[in-house]
C-alpha cells in the first residue's frame, strides 16, 4: 500500500482547538497541582513558579546548559526558543512542557529532590484508592466465564482502562463516564496474530501507570497463561511523562499492588512476579519513549525490538499520535498505510482524547459528527486498531 501524502502537523495555535485548550488551560492547572503535591523547598517553589509565568506568559525558554540532555533539546527545538509555546508543533510542545516540569522539580539535579517523582501522590493516590479494589474483585467474577468470553474482558479491561489518565483528568467534564462507543474493532486481527502462529515476543507499549496499567498486566497474564505469547515485553517511560505515563517504578508498584490482592488478581500478580523473575516478562524503558518525535523517527535499536516481535501492542493516545504521526489526516486515510513504516505487525488500543484519526470511514465519521456531542478528545469513544 502506498504511503499517503503527510497533511499538515497538528499545532497549538488554532483558535477553539483542543490543542489550545492544553496550553492555555490544562499546563497552569498542572504546574499548580504538582507545586502543592510535595512538600519542595523554596528553589523548587521558585522555579516552578517561573515555569507557570513562562506559560502563562506565553514564552518558551530553553533548558539550562547545565540540564544533562540540554544539546538534544537544543537541537529539536531548534527555532523555537522565544517564541510562544503554542506556535509549535503540539505533540512537540506537550513532550517538552513535561521535561520543564521535571527541570523545575530537580528531577535530574545533584540535590535530594533527585529521581523523585513530581507525580507520585497523584498515581499512589489512585492506584491505592477503593475503585481499584472493586475491579480487582472483578477478576473473579471473570474466572468463570467462557475462554473466549475471559479474552474478550481482557482486551476490553486494557482498552477502557486508557481512560484512566490522570492528565486527560485535570480539564475533563465526566462525559466519558457516560458515553463508551467502539469506533473501530479490530480486535479479531488482533487474537489471529497470536492465535495463527507459534508464540513468540509480544511488546506492550504501556501508557499511564494506575488503573490503566492493571489491566494491562492483566491482558500479559492471559497472553502468557494461554500460550499465546512465549514472553512480553513491557515498554514504559524512563522518567515521569505526561502526568501518569507509567514507569519501571510504577510497573513495581502495581505488581506489589496484585500480589497483595486477594483471589484472582492476587493469583495473577503472583504469576506477573515470578515471569519477571524468569525472564518471561521483561522491561524496556527506552529513552525515545520521552522524546518528542514520531515513531517514523524511532532509533535502530528500537526499531530493530519491533521487529523481532510477533506483534506490538500499543496503548493509549499519545501513543497512537506517535504511531500515525500527530496531523490532521483525513479520517478515512487507512491505518495500514500511515504505519506501514513500523517493522512489523502493530495494533492500537486507543481511547480518543485528541484529534488525530484515522482508518475511520466517511459514513462512521459524518454519524458521530451529527450527533452533536463531542467525540474525538474526550475519551468516550474507542479504537482497536491493527495491521499485519
Amino acid at each position: 500500500m502506498p504511503e499517503p501524502t503527510n497533511p499538515p502537523v497538528i499545532m497549538g495555535n488554532v483558535p477553539g482547538s483542543y490543542a489550545l485548550g492544553v496550553f492555555r488551560d490544562r499546563h497552569p492547572i498542572l504546574v499548580r497541582q504538582v507545586r502543592d503535591a510535595l512538600p519542595y523547598p523554596p528553589d523548587r517553589l521558585r522555579a516552578l513558579d517561573r515555569l507557570l509565568d513562562e506559560v502563562v506568559r506565553d514564552v518558551m525558554e530553553p533548558l539550562p546548559a547545565s540540564a544533562h540532555d540540554h544539546d538534544a533539546w537544543a537541537e529539536w527545538g531548534r527555532g523555537r526558543f522565544g517564541g510562544r509555546w503554542v506556535d509549535v508543533p503540539f505533540l512537540w510542545g506537550e513532550s517538552y512542557f513535561y521535561r520543564k516540569v521535571l527541570e523545575a522539580t530537580g528531577y535530574f539535579g545533584d540535590g535530594p529532590w533527585r529521581g523523585v517523582d513530581p507525580f507520585g501522590p497523584v498515581k499512589q493516590a489512585e492506584l491505592h484508592g477503593t475503585a481499584v479494589d472493586d475491579e480487582l474483585a472483578g477478576l473473579d467474577r471473570a474466572a468463570t466465564l467462557a475462554q473466549e468470553e475471559q479474552a474478550t474482558g481482557v482486551l476490553l479491561g486494557s482498552l477502557w482502562g486508557n481512560r484512566a489518565d490522570l492528565s486527560h483528568a485535570i480539564t475533563a467534564t465526566g462525559e466519558g463516564e457516560r458515553v463508551a462507543e467502539l469506533v473501530v474493532d479490530d480486535s479479531a486481527l488482533l487474537w489471529s496474530l497470536l492465535g495463527d502462529r507459534p508464540a513468540g515476543k509480544v511488546c506492550l507499549v504501556a501508557d499511564n501507570a494506575g488503573r490503566e496499567l492493571l489491566p494491562d498486566l492483566v491482558l500479559i497474564d492471559h497472553l502468557l497463561e494461554r500460550g499465546l505469547a512465549a514472553e512480553v515485553v513491557l515498554h514504559v517511560k524512563p522518567q515521569p511523562y505526561f502526568v501518569s505515563d507509567a514507569t519501571p517504578a510504577d510497573v513495581a508498584a502495581a505488581l506489589r499492588r496484585l500480589t497483595a490482592a486477594p483471589g484472582q488478581a492476587g493469583k495473577v500478580g503472583g504469576r506477573l512476579w515470578q515471569a519477571m523473575g524468569t525472564g518471561r516478562l521483561a522491561l524496556r524503558a527506552h529513552p525515545f519513549a520521552c522524546a518528542p518525535l514520531p515513531y517514523t523517527d524511532m532509533p535502530d535499536d528500537l526499531r530493530a525490538d519491533f521487529a523481532s516481535a510477533s506483534l506490538t501492542i500499543t496503548k493509549g493516545d499519545l501513543n497512537y499520535r506517535r504511531l500515525a504521526g500527530d496531523r490532521f489526516w483525513p479520517p478515512a486515510t487507512p491505518f495500514a498505510a500511515v504505519t506501514a513504516y513500523f517493522p512489523g505487525p502493530v495494533v492500537a488500543l486507543r481511547t480518543l482524547k485528541s484529534d488525530v484519526l484515522v482508518g475511520v470511514g466517511e459514513r462512521t465519521t459524518a454519524a458521530l459528527d451529527a450527533a452533536g456531542r463531542p467525540w474525538r478528545t474526550t475519551g468516550t469513544h474507542a479504537m482497536i486498531q491493527g495491521r499485519p
